[in-house]
């Protein structure tokens, strides 16, 4: 589990995951429209444990579904495993809020949490989040 690593091997290994993830899913189509998909929030130790938990909800151990806020667009997107409209059920979601609760920018001078951000990033794509 990626969510036991140290923060800087983490990060590195989300980079592995993005490689791997080229290779071995390279011409497979997106999961089917409407699928859901299970996250496990205790994974979620801080921002690389969200993208890894993801990634591995998504697309199985050891994938990947973004690394950044930005890799996480493009992945939501489409031809990364899963195209929405699809949900996540996100297990243990307050242990991922207390882990994600430090502020970041969210336009015009104001601030959210970047859990916020993350639910927000991904409703606006039709991504349903059911938070458990």
């Amino acid at each position: 589990m990626r969510h036991a690593l140290v923060p800087e091997d983490r990060h590195a290994w989300l980079s592995v995951a993005s490689w791997s993830r080229m290779y071995r899913h390279r011409g497979k189509p997106d999961a089917p429209a409407g699928r859901t998909f299970t996250l496990d929030g205790r994974q979620v130790v801080d921002e690389d444990g969200f993208y890894c938990a993801l990634g591995e909800a998504v697309n199985g151990p050891g994938g990947y579904f973004g690394w950044n806020l930005s890799a996480l667009d493009d992945c939501l997107r489409g031809g990364w495993g899963a195209a929405p409209p699809f949900t996540v059920d996100w297990q243990h979601a307050a242990e991922a809020r207390a882990r994600l609760a430090e502020p970041v920018p969210s336009g015009e001078g104001e601030t959210t949490t970047l859990f916020d951000l993350l639910l927000e990033i991904l409703e606006e794509h039709g991504v349903q989040v059911i938070l458990r």
